[in-house]
């Protein structure tokens, strides 16, 4: 019998680990939201259309939600009272989404206003719509920080090129 020969797999390069800080990738963007590369630009797109979609059916869904307390008639003030709940919700939701996206939240704050931020998803939605007709959420605050710990790791393992004891004076 004969065998055919053997062909051993085609040598792969190794793999080289990437040294320094490493970017931290956004939902939805992975880490093409450093050099924009990729498909960022259909996933902006996808992820804005995708939230204003969200955010207008939100609204239909809160609609139906209000015409039927109409239907149970139950007053005036209750209705009031869900109206407004849903309005201070929705601002709070979305002052805390937008500063998410410059600085980090607190974690015990964030879990403290976990029912408030259900609440009021729709300023979480319109945030993070209007957010994203400008960048990836929270793009700017990743960029920030991937720059800041870059130069710090930068500056650590740059290596000196003479003895900074023997440097004469500048006149």
């Amino acid at each position: 019998m004969h065998q055919a020969p053997q062909t051993s797999p085609p040598s792969q390069a190794p793999q080289v680990t990437p040294t320094g800080p490493q970017p931290e990738p956004i939902r939805f963007f992975g880490t093409t939201w450093l050099n924009h590369d990729g498909s960022y630009t259909t996933r902006r797109a996808a992820v804005t259309a995708g939230s204003l979609a969200a955010l207008v059916a939100s609204c239909l869904l809160l609609r139906l939600a209000y015409e039927g307390l109409q239907l149970a008639a139950v007053g005036g003030f209750v209705s009031i009272l869900v109206v407004v709940m849903f309005a201070v919700c929705s601002a709070l939701a979305f002052g805390h989404t937008w500063g998410a996206y410059t600085k980090r939240p607190d974690p015990a704050r964030q879990s403290s206003l976990r029912g408030l931020l259900t609440i009021g998803f729709l300023g979480s939605l319109a945030a993070y719509f209007l957010r994203s007709l400008k960048e990836a959420p929270g793009e700017s605050l990743h960029r920030e920080e991937y720059t800041t710990a870059r130069h710090q790791y930068d500056r650590r393992t740059a290596k000196r090129t003479r003895n900074p004891a023997k440097r004469r004076p500048r006149p």
